[in-house]
């Protein structure tokens, strides 16, 4: 990478894509009803353009910084563009998910009832510009409007059949949240400008914060972002969007733009700070590993498929989170060489879910298209009808279970060896919570392991569980070329591990001025944080090892019992009328979850009797945040409103008495 060197005016290619990017989503709004013309052009056309922005990404990694003032804005506050190590990471990320996703769209998107397709395309045009524009903008200004950009365009991508009530109410409550944490993020770019002469991200890092302050930007930045990441207890948006939104759509919002909250909390507190404190690193471990636990505990009981993927998504950004906060404690301690590897592991991970999580969300949208079902219970056995959407989903889903040699591994691994190396530090309460959380982030990678054996199993393994399951098809060819293209990433970023951390290491040297070179030993063959001697994993020795055991296990069963394998019905318990409907069910998955963690579950059951003319039985899992934070914020906010709305009248005399009172209360307070 060095030796090629980035591209000149790197960053001026940049704007020229974001630009290509809103002019290809105008282009479908010239014939907004023509779907041919929107997924045979422009959806390949914005594929093509998302494939430059990841080279010129990728060249970019270890350059300098490049600056640019746009001629965009308001006559004294133009925006201020940048391209950074950091910035360039983050483009990489959402070029190559972007690229996957664009390619499987132009098979994807059906005429809709509530969205003309070219409607559609300027949407998601215009989302993946606005959100390499938040890693790009070099103030507040124009951070802020790309970030609002990037939310209203994702509410309209996600309202796409706004004429079914329950997605209008999922994309209300998506745009609520999504506005609480911009209010967040404002306020903390207001502390952190500190009454300086303009709102440049370098006036800020020139900033230097006494006394609370640093602490209110910390809080308000890990508000603002954990809101659109889905942190505990703002993540109720995520479970509530993602089925109501278009797959690619859902893929895009939580492979990518999830990841752009990371960014920010990056961008704050490394980056425009000069000081990390070390219990800030202690609550955002502990809110990290608490969200990983409540998302994968969640996901665990869900039987809509994509509803688990969202909970899901909590669980990996818990972990990302976890990652985060312990790279500040190792930070504000001095351990620099920790901070650069558990911070190459949290980016690490963030790239690995951009390509695992988007897979599996397209995956979702194959079978939608091919079954029109997307709940557990009435699918099954589609590994023979979808060959190729099954095999790939299979390395999807291996990936996000943590197993070797796919990309999750390596992450996790990581992470966890940051956890285990964790020398004794000055405070006695973080050196007993460390274990703790390793703990809790091991009891999360395990369960995601289960969630994702019950997603897969159910969906495509055994019988199918209805009828027209026999009807279903598979994935089209521009669907097939983006599953590829985010299965094979999968696969690379698993069997090259340390060749990725050589390339994240950049942002180690801009954020911590560390390197963490050394966990890979310099042998791109062997991936060893700290030193080989005491922990070392090279991802080619296993896939070599798991190839030629299969490979062997394969010879031997030919060659010693070719011809002697009898067939047979299988035990049946002495019931030989089987059916589909008797296998394992995804509710039967998630029942030992279901019993172990009943008490932090509102669980609705309706069990039928023996009296019922069409017996049914069925359980609702409620999310316990509704209940505790948000509900009685909104009957507080509803009875606000009839006290307010007393006051209106609706006639003259009393508007103005209000009036005169007033008048009487200003001359007896201001003197």
């Amino acid at each position: 990478m060095s030796a090629i060197g980035p591209p000149v005016g790197a960053l001026e290619l940049v704007v020229t894509i974001v630009a290509a990017w809103v002019a290809l989503g105008a282009l479908g709004l010239v014939r907004p009803h023509s779907l041919r013309f929107v997924s045979r052009l422009i959806f390949p056309a914005g594929a093509c353009v998302a494939l430059l922005l990841t080279v010129i990404a990728f060249l970019s990694l270890d350059a300098p910084p490049q600056s640019l003032v746009m001629p965009l804005g308001l006559p004294d506050l133009p925006f201020h563009v940048r391209l950074d190590p950091l910035s360039a990471f983050f483009l990489l990320l959402i070029g190559a998910a972007s690229f996957g996703v664009s390619l499987f769209s132009a098979g994807y998107f059906r005429a809709s009832e509530g969205t003309p397709p070219g409607l559609i395309c300027f949407q998601y045009h215009v989302f993946l510009a606005a959100m390499a524009s938040v890693v790009v903008a070099d103030d507040a200004y124009a951070f802020m409007v790309a970030w609002e950009a990037m939310a209203l365009a994702s509410y309209f991508l996600v309202t796409t059949e706004h004429r079914i009530p329950e997605i209008r109410r999922a994309g209300f409550l998506y745009l609520l949240i999504a506005h609480i944490g911009a209010i967040a993020i404002l306020l903390c770019f207001g502390v952190l400008q500190a009454g300086g002469d303009d709102y440049t991200f370098d006036t800020m890092r020139n900033m230097t914060l006494i006394g609370a302050w640093p602490t209110a930007a910390y809080f308000l930045a890990l508000v603002g972002f954990g809101a659109k990441a889905g942190l505990l207890p703002l993540h109720v948006w995520l479970p509530e969007a993602h089925p109501a939104a278009p797959s690619p759509v859902s893929a895009l919002m939580s492979g990518v733009m999830l990841k752009t909250a990371i960014y920010g909390l990056l961008r704050v507190t490394f980056d425009l700070m000069h000081v990390q404190l070390w219990w800030w690193g202690v609550v955002a471990l502990a809110l990290g590993v608490v969200t990983a636990l409540f998302g994968v505990i969640y996901a665990a009981v869900q039987t809509d498929m994509k509803r688990l993927l969202a909970y899901s998504s909590v669980e990996n950004i818990g972990i990302i989170v976890a990652g985060f906060g312990l790279t500040i404690l190792f930070r504000a301690y001095g351990k620099n060489l920790l901070a650069a590897i558990t911070l190459t592991a949290v980016l690490y991970h963030a790239l690995n879910h951009a390509f695992f999580k988007t897979l599996l969300f397209l995956v979702t949208g194959s079978v939608l298209h091919a079954t029109k079902e997307r709940s557990l219970g009435k699918l099954g056995g589609l590994i023979h009808r979808m060959p190729w959407v099954a095999w790939l989903a299979l390395v999807g889903t291996l990936a996000i279970a943590g197993l070797p040699p796919l990309n999750g591994f390596v992450s996790e691994w990581l992470l966890l060896q940051a956890f285990l190396f964790t020398p004794s530090l000055p405070q006695s309460f973080v050196n007993m919570l460390v274990p703790l959380a390793a703990a809790g982030v091991v009891l999360a990678v395990a369960l995601a392991a289960y969630v994702m054996v019950k997603f897969y199993g159910v969906v495509f393994l055994g019988r199918p569980r209805e009828a027209h399951l026999a009807y279903a098809h598979d994935a089209g060819r521009f669907e097939r070329f983006g599953l590829v293209w985010l299965a094979a990433g999968c696969i690379a970023l698993g069997i090259l591990p340390v060749n990725v951390i050589q390339a994240i290491d950049p942002v180690n040297a801009m954020l911590l001025h560390s390197s963490a070179i050394s966990a890979g030993g310099g042998n791109w063959l062997l991936l060893a944080p700290i030193n080989a001697d005491r922990s070392s994993y090279s991802p080619l020795i296993v896939l070599v090892v798991i190839i030629a055991t299969v490979v062997l296990t394969m010879r031997i069963v030919h060659r010693f019992y070719h011809g002697r394998i009898r067939t047979a019905p299988p035990w049946d318990c002495g019931f030989p009328l089987q059916t589909p409907r008797m296998q394992d069910s995804a509710e039967g998955f998630g029942q030992p979850i279901r019993q172990v963690f009943e008490p932090f579950f509102r669980i609705e059951r309706h069990l039928p009797t023996s009296f019922d003319a069409a017996p049914r039985y069925f359980v609702r899992i409620g999310d316990p945040f509704w209940s505790w934070i948000f509900l009685p914020i909104a009957h507080a906010a509803e009875f606000a409103a009839r006290i307010v709305g007393l006051i209106q009248q609706g006639r003259i005399s009393v508007y103005l008495t209000y009036s005169f009172f007033t008048l009487l209360a200003l001359l007896f307070f201001v003197r």
